[in-house]
């Protein structure tokens, strides 16, 4: 049940941090809607919006952001 869809947050569409654009971008919604219904969360108080929302932006990678390549040392050294 894999779709190979990911989360990420999306910075060329932002206007805090880009966590509403990267999951707008995720369950194919506009971002409006999600910025709306984000803002009616803080507005209500309901649970706790701005913690999940920092939590978020610290979390999430950035979209086109390319993790480094991991370094493997030789295993195989030469005979002195």
């Amino acid at each position: 049940m894999n779709s190979g869809k990911k989360l990420y947050k999306d910075s060329s569409d932002k206007m805090i941090g880009g966590v509403c654009s990267g999951l707008a971008q995720y369950f194919d919604v506009d971002v409006s809607l999600v910025r709306i219904v984000a803002a009616l969360l803080v507005a209500f108080g309901v649970g706790s919006p701005i913690i999940v929302y920092i939590i978020l932006w610290i979390v999430l990678p950035e979209k086109g952001s390319v993790t480094p390549p991991t370094y493997n040392p030789p295993t195989d050294y030469p005979k002195a």
